[in-house]
């Protein structure tokens, strides 16, 4: 449950996570939470509360196995990167170049009086470097009410199908116009497969998760996971939590997807924070990107362009979703950058992003510390989960210092 002796740090952390399963306020608690803090070197804290599924005795444990949603976006990003690196790609590149069914694509102009979509041809083309930065031009129906409807006219599965038929949408601008976020990340782990030959999970593998030591991370649950993994939960609007075994991704899934596909441990991913604290570098001088690479990926790739809140358009996936209300945010290659330093005690220019079933983590290069909190809630935007989240950070920074 925890690393070292009794210290500051776990004793802040603990209650944290205490108090999202028992608010004590009449309100229903997470289920269960699992939340690890590291430095460059290690695990600074490790914890876990609750359990796996309402009503069922099996308690979350640091080892629980979580659906990462959209936490994949980041190593989907270090994939990337790697192969522009070694020069097989260019972010400048028309992805259409690795993913062929991308000279198809349109842009999305409205409907007319029947309900159908008007299409017309892009100015320009969808390049590798807008699939990073969400400029690409695709969006989430989740997020994007134009995109329901298109997808309800042309039968577009959910993206969590995890197929490929789930990707065929239009853009919903130019490329490079603005910032939408979306599909974009799932069409750049295609980017890499195209590049490769090889499927996405395959290329992770090789590259990223054995030298890593990431043996508990895949886009299929291995042998043993099963019984490890926790339950999705839906929350009403009365805040009730009822459990949701049947929500998951498939098992056997048609595409890798590189925007939400993953399933993997909290401390899994913890290893992969502490490659982005150390440049580029395991613990141990294992190098997976070369320093420069993550300082472009560290860097804001927008320019003036600014990320905007998430308007939840599909109320039992997601409210509606801004980090940090009020305050700028940029994206890099592929994460939130905060341009001011945050309440918790972020400082400007540290990097973050979220999964759907309310996971969050963060990586401040800057002071060389991190963390993830796991939960497995939908809507997104957890009335608990993400207050109990902030604290967590909180007491990270508070004392980083006593451990």
């Amino acid at each position: 449950m925890q690393v070292g002796t009794r210290s500051g740090l776990q004793s802040a952390a603990d209650a944290v996570l205490r108090n999202v399963v028992e608010p004590g306020d009449g309100r229903q608690g997470v289920p269960g939470v699992v939340a690890m803090a590291t430095d460059r070197n290690g695990n600074t804290y490790e914890g876990a509360a609750g359990v796996r599924e309402l009503g069922k005795p099996q308690a979350m444990t640091t080892d629980t196995v979580v659906c990462l949603w959209s936490t994949t976006k980041a190593i989907t990003g270090a994939a990337v990167m790697q192969l522009v690196e070694a020069g097989t790609i260019g972010l400048d590149d028309p992805a259409k170049k690795y993913v062929p069914e991308l000279a198809d694509v349109k842009v999305l102009d409205g409907f007319d009086a029947a309900g159908e979509p008007r299409l017309r041809a892009p100015k320009s083309d969808v390049t590798v470097g807008q699939l990073l930065l969400h400029t690409a031009g695709f969006g989430y129906d989740i997020f994007n009410p134009e995109l329901i409807k298109y997808g309800q006219k042309k039968k577009v599965p959910s993206v969590a199908t995890s197929t490929t038929a789930s990707l065929r949408t239009p853009l919903l601008f130019d490329p490079g116009e603005r910032w939408e976020y979306g599909v974009n990340i799932d069409w750049a782990g295609k980017v890499v497969e195209g590049a490769t030959g090889k499927r996405l999970g395959e290329v992770m593998r090789e590259r990223i998760f054995a030298p890593l030591g990431m043996s508990e991370t895949g886009f299929e649950l291995q042998p043993g996971q099963r019984e490890r993994k926790a339950t999705t939960h839906n929350r009403d609007t009365n805040g009730k939590l009822t459990p949701n075994p049947a929500f998951e991704l498939p098992p056997d899934p048609e595409q890798h997807m590189g925007g939400h596909g993953l399933y993997s441990t909290v401390g899994d991913y913890t290893k992969f924070i502490r490659l982005i604290l150390n440049d580029g570098a395991a613990p141990d001088g294992t190098r997976v990107l070369k320093p420069e690479t993550v300082a472009a990926m560290a860097a804001n790739g927008l320019g003036n362009l600014k990320i905007k809140l998430l308007p939840g358009a599909i109320p039992s996936l997601s409210h509606d979703a801004e980090f940090f209300p009020g305050m700028p945010k940029s994206w890099g290659y592929t994460w939130m950058i905060n341009d001011e330093d945050a309440p918790t005690g972020r400082p400007a220019g540290a990097l973050a992003w979220a999964g759907l079933a309310n996971l969050f983590y963060w990586i401040d290069r800057k002071n060389g510390i991190g963390g993830f909190w796991a939960t497995q809630i939908l809507p997104f935007i957890d009335e608990i989960s993400v207050p109990g989240y902030l604290d967590f950070e909180t007491a990270v920074y508070r004392n980083q210092n006593n451990r």
